[in-house]
């Protein structure tokens, strides 16, 4: 395909990736690159144009999840029609972006993306019942604004959760409610003197650093030890605020054991600083005991707890919280007077009686089994499929888990994946520096998928893979 001739500026401020895909995508709507024609592969397209694979890697995974390509079994990437292009724009960004990466894909196509949750079994009627009660209420409350804070009745129900679930203590006004952890994150970096250089672990959450840069701070890559962030290099660094994952470490996995949150704690109280605890999966462990949250060993009240419904509910709420510390609380909400609530009050009200009637304790214990049952096939199926050939990394806790495929580039394996109709995926976009990524890593999510696709899935990579 010698007719592709991108002008990619590597001065400029676009990541190349980003410049490829608006360039692809530009080609495809003015009919340049016409329906049913086949895209070179990851590795031609990428020598053709002297950039890395993982450029056009992810250049390609966008358009396919925008719908603006599809899979064809066993035989590559095929531009799809315009007519289908426009169907995509009239169903909403969002839902046509998730719909499209499926139907782009043949029939039984199976995506280990990371974060999708189990739907089928979501108990609607209760949630229904719940956003109906709300409505009825009919108070300034759920067809205003809400409160600026978050619902005060939720945010009760938050504290008692915390205390039951984490052995977290905290009142009411200590808490706060955004639409999402990113969104908490800015709001964060807006209302608080948070310093200018912030350690994170390397790798780390992509989205929170991405905000933290987006907000003018720098990041401090910390590496990881076996278990977890290493509180040498944090005391040795000039970092007085550190954005950690103890109780699952994202993407590795690893648990921090108590002795070493206590190392953590200890740097805070001596350098005067904070950390802030991400706390997104907490409920979803699968062995050994649950270890309290960090919060929960925090005397000296430098702990910043960041929590999610986004993985122990449905994404779809839009609904995340933070626990600051007493004095940060009280600035944090005085300056926030000037700011509206982003989480729907109607939402919010619907949550909180949810949490109040009983139903979202059963519900975790309900999809903790449920997502126990599928991490276990998982497991099962990757050792009897893939053997030796791979080793599997973070597999103690949450909905996701690397594979480390033995002597095999991750560009690769995404592409083979592709042709059998499985969505895979390299996590380099965690490191700060991508390149440090081990080539050999694929991340597989599977909280949407049931164990039947996740048996199929893997039998597919093996095909795919070590045929």
């Amino acid at each position: 395909m010698i007719g592709l001739t991108p002008d990619l500026n590597k001065q400029s401020g676009t990541p190349l990736y980003q410049q490829l895909f608006a360039y692809l995508k530009g080609q495809i709507e003015q009919g340049m690159l016409r329906e049913n024609e086949r895209l070179p592969s990851i590795r031609q397209l990428s020598v053709y144009l002297s950039v890395s694979k993982n450029t056009v890697e992810t250049a390609y995974q966008q358009l396919l999840a925008e719908g603006y390509i599809q899979s064809r079994h066993r035989s590559g990437l095929y531009v799809m029609s315009l007519d289908q292009l426009e169907g995509i724009k009239e169903t909403g960004p969002v839902r046509a972006a998730v719909e499209s990466s499926l139907d782009s894909l043949p029939p039984g196509a199976i995506n280990f993306e990371y974060g999708d949750v189990e739907l089928e079994h979501f108990p609607v009627r209760l949630w229904k019942k719940c956003l109906v009660d709300a409505l009825e209420e009919c108070t300034t409350e759920v067809y205003g604004y809400g409160d600026r804070q978050g619902h005060k009745g939720l945010r009760s129900e938050i504290a008692r959760y915390l205390y039951q679930s984490r052995g977290v203590v905290c009142a009411p006004d200590q808490i706060f409610l955004s639409a999402g952890t990113q969104t908490m994150v800015s709001l964060l970096a807006q209302l608080l003197p948070l310093p200018e250089a912030i350690a994170m672990e390397e790798p780390g959450y992509n989205g929170v650093r991405t905000v933290l840069m987006n907000m003018g701070r720098r990041i401090i890559p910390m590496p990881l030890e076996h278990d977890g962030i290493s509180v040498e290099h944090l005391r040795e660094s000039a970092a007085r605020l550190v954005y950690v994952t103890p109780s699952h470490q994202f993407p590795l996995g690893m648990i921090m054991p108590v002795h070493n949150r206590i190392k953590l704690l200890q740097w805070a109280y001596d350098q005067d600083g904070y950390i802030v605890e991400d706390d997104f999966d907490s409920e979803l462990r699968y062995q050994g005991q649950p270890i309290p949250a960090l919060k929960a060993l925090d005397t000296g009240d430098k702990v910043i707890y960041l929590g999610t419904f986004s993985k122990s509910f449905l994404p779809g709420v839009r609904l995340s919280y933070m626990v600051l510390p007493e004095r940060a609380a009280q600035d944090f909400g005085s300056k926030l007077q000037a700011y509206s609530q982003s989480v729907s009050p109607l939402i919010q009200a619907a949550m909180y009686r949810f949490m109040k009637e009983g139903y979202f304790e059963s519900h975790i214990r309900k999809m903790r089994k449920l997502y126990q049952t599928r991490h276990r096939m998982l497991l099962r199926t990757i050792r009897e499929q893939l053997g030796s050939h791979v080793g599997i990394i973070g597999e103690r806790s949450g909905m996701h888990l690397l594979l480390d495929v033995y002597g095999r580039s991750g560009d690769e394996l995404v592409e083979k994946a592709l042709e059998y109709g499985v969505i895979a995926y390299t996590p380099r976009k965690h490191w700060l520096n991508p390149e440090a990524c081990p080539p050999s890593y694929i991340m597989l999510g599977f909280g949407g998928l049931d164990e039947r696709k996740i048996r199929d899935g893997i039998i597919r990579l093996r095909k795919a893979w070590f045929p």
